[in-house]
């Protein structure tokens, strides 16, 4: 088991820059630390609020390939912080927390929530049109009292308000169909929401009412259903991504 504060995800130091500016959705001009200009591949597609300040620090990746049309990959941003550092570095790789929460499943860190785990799938069909891909289906260990699949459904996190983190920042359809989808298989299946939370500042986890009312609507009705919330946060470092442990949620964005 990982410790919290510990290291989960060990890389190569990121390069760090000036974010100029992000367009199209999926491109970033970026101005290195040694004055060069770069474009960046930016996996967030969303509005990314919160988090995007241009003329900010951010961290890069470089990994030119063949099959790549970009040779850099925006990975982090600086942001104002409600912590005593007063910034914050943030994850903005959507591609990175299907990833995390596998390695912290692997490493025994939800044990107390899943008990033990004898295999993980990705990617796997469900939902009630069988139209649907689940993040994670764990299976559970014969000897566990609950032997029910585990079917989790992440979501990268990383609006606030204050030290309260928000999903999602925008109306997300997608997000409101995979609640519907995960009411659906539950009692026959533990049906779990993950949100990740890819900042180490922040003290519990809302829904983000303002930003898409009816997916509140939706978080509030899941939980009463038996949906699970098991929010799990991230430190961002410019080497290293490190566990910070499961906070606790509220039902709304408002107190």
């Amino acid at each position: 088991m990982i410790e919290i504060g510990k290291t989960i995800i060990k890389f190569d130091p990121l390069i760090e820059g000036i974010l100029i500016k992000r367009y199209k959705r999926f491109l970033a001009d970026i101005e290195l630390d040694d004055g060069e200009v770069v474009t960046a591949h930016c996996a967030n597609t969303g509005p990314m609020k919160g988090v995007l300040f241009p003329g900010g620090r951010v961290r890069l990746k470089y990994c030119p390939s063949p099959k790549r049309k970009l040779d850099w990959s925006w990975e982090q941003a600086e942001v104002p912080s409600n912590s005593e550092l007063k910034k914050c570095w943030v994850g903005i790789n959507t591609s990175l927390p299907n990833r995390l929460i596998r390695n912290l499943i692997e490493a025994n860190c939800l044990e107390k929530q899943f008990g033990s785990i004898s295999t993980i799938k990705a990617e796997v069909v469900y939902g009630s049109e069988r139209k649907s891909r689940i993040d994670l289906l764990l299976e559970p260990e014969n000897s566990n009292k609950d032997t029910r699949k585990i079917y989790i459904e992440v979501k990268n996190t990383t609006w606030c308000d204050d030290s309260i983190a928000l999903f999602p920042d925008t109306v997300t359809t997608r997000g409101q169909k995979h609640l519907r989808e995960l009411m659906s298989i539950y009692p026959q299946s533990r049906a779990v929401l993950i949100p990740c939370i890819s900042r180490n500042d922040l003290e519990l986890f809302a829904p983000g009412d303002l930003a898409d009312p009816l997916y509140g609507s939706l978080f509030r009705e899941a939980v009463s259903k038996g949906v699970e919330v098991i929010p799990c946060a991230f430190g961002f470092f410019q080497d290293r991504i490190a566990w910070e442990g499961v906070k606790p949620f509220r039902n709304s964005q408002e107190k």
